[in-house]
């Protein structure tokens, strides 16, 4: 049974007065579920929908905060497992939070860890992602076994060390305790992200399992809410919590989860993967038409420019997604009519921009040759100038969306991009 948190009189009201967000509906998509927003934050507004820009280790990679402002990213999302290890949470406390320490004035968000106990548990050693649709390849350790990174209780994970295998263990306290002091605006509660390829039933025990942590965070939360002097003190901005929706790729899991997390009184929610490729948008739309409609919803990891329409649509308010700056070190560049690799012959004698129309520094200033050239001479400018475009090109993409509400064309907006993008 879910358990209910009492708090006295006195402490609520003032939780209420912190008020670490506020969202405002401006406009809905006709007969669906889409919206656009203003997420208003302590280090400022996100127009919604908007794609939060990952910055895994406190820095967007190959890029400065600058460059990443100027292609028009409102928000950027960090690792809470990968800061913990390093530089470490002392540090960070220090510095006066993620955002001061990496420089970014903006809007911050971290996730909870709850990503690894997947990524270094059931997908370690794996070609797996959180979408079903993916090949499996084993890596075989020494004892003929898949090595794994984490182990998952009912109390928590814990993790081996990317850094120096060293153990160590979160439970839903910890993490929030570490996002308190990373300082990010907007933090997750600690849970499980299963394996697209999980069964029913293990499914069902790992969502159980993240409703029982997400009450813990709620509680731990709170109780740093109030208890910290460096809030009592004017030095830090109260941060929001969001639980998180987890379930699988099964509507009555799914439903069951968004009915239990949406009532807890989080600030907001996120969206876990582990679900249906093909059936994403449907699997979205089950939460989010439970899900309290007045606050903002956060689509975890997906960032692929065909599924951010059907994502949008369907009420996801934001989303993030390493793709964007993870392929672009690979020389795979996004464009209107699908990806380009830019490392191929035809692109040798190409001195026309990736996308003619696009305005993004490197298509304003370089052409395809010179990147195919960048990449096969391993020049680190490569890099740079890949990531700004892809950034650029998925942060205004969904920009574009938010317009289309506004301006009542998102349906034809949509029709037109996946008719040229293939």
């Amino acid at each position: 049974m879910r358990e209910i948190l009492f708090v006295s009189a006195p402490i609520s009201a003032m939780l209420d007065e912190m008020k670490p967000i506020e969202f405002k509906v401006e406009k809905k998509l006709k007969n669906k579920l889409g919206r656009a927003g203003i997420l208003s934050t302590p280090h400022g507004a996100i127009q919604t929908p908007a794609f939060a820009t990952v910055g895994t280790k406190g820095s967007v990679k190959s890029l400065t905060p600058e460059q990443v402002k100027d292609l028009g990213a409102q928000v950027v999302l960090s690792n809470t497992y990968h800061l913990y290890l390093q530089p470490g949470e002392e540090i960070l406390g220090k510095a006066g939070g993620i955002g001061k320490f990496m420089n970014w004035s903006g809007p911050t968000m971290t996730d909870s860890g709850g990503f690894q106990a997947f990524s270094l548990g059931a997908a370690f050693g794996k070609k797996m992602n959180k979408l079903a649709e993916v090949k499996q390849e084993n890596t075989i350790d020494e004892r003929g076994g898949v090595a794994k990174l984490a182990k998952i209780t009912d109390d928590g994970v814990e993790f081996k060390s990317v850094l120096d295998g060293s153990t160590h263990f979160f439970t839903p306290e910890r993490s929030i305790e570490i996002q308190h002091a990373i300082g990010a605006d907007i933090i997750f509660a600690f849970d499980e992200c299963t394996s697209p390829i999980a069964p029913y039933e293990y499914q069902k025990e790992a969502m159980a399992r993240t409703h029982q942590w997400a009450t813990r965070c709620l509680r731990k939360h709170r109780e740093l809410q109030v208890e910290s002097e460096k809030l009592k003190g004017g030095d830090r901005s109260p941060q929001a919590l969001f639980g998180i929706v987890q379930g699988g790729r099964f509507p009555d899991l799914r439903k069951q989860s968004a009915k239990i997390i949406g009532a807890m009184g989080f600030d907001g929610f996120g969206i876990g993967g582990s679900f249906e490729k093909k059936d994403m948008n449907t699997a979205v739309g089950w939460v989010n038409k439970i899900l309290p409609e007045e606050k903002p919803r956060h689509l975890l990891g997906i960032g692929d420019p065909l599924d951010l329409f059907d994502a949008v649509e369907e009420g996801s308010d934001l989303f993030d997604c390493v793709a964007p700056t993870r392929i672009a070190r690979h020389g795979t560049l996004y464009s209107s009519h699908g990806l380009v690799h830019i490392t191929n012959a035809p692109y040798r004698n190409d001195f026309s921009p990736v996308i003619d129309a696009c305005q993004c520094y490197t298509c304003k200033n370089f052409t395809r040759s010179y990147l195919g050239y960048l990449f096969r001479a391993r020049e680190f400018l490569a890099y740079t100038l890949a990531s700004i475009h892809n950034l650029y090109f998925i942060v205004n993409l969904v920009k574009s969306m938010r317009q289309g509400i506004l301006d009542g064309t998102f349906d034809k907006d949509k029709e037109e991009f996946l008719r040229t993008y293939q």
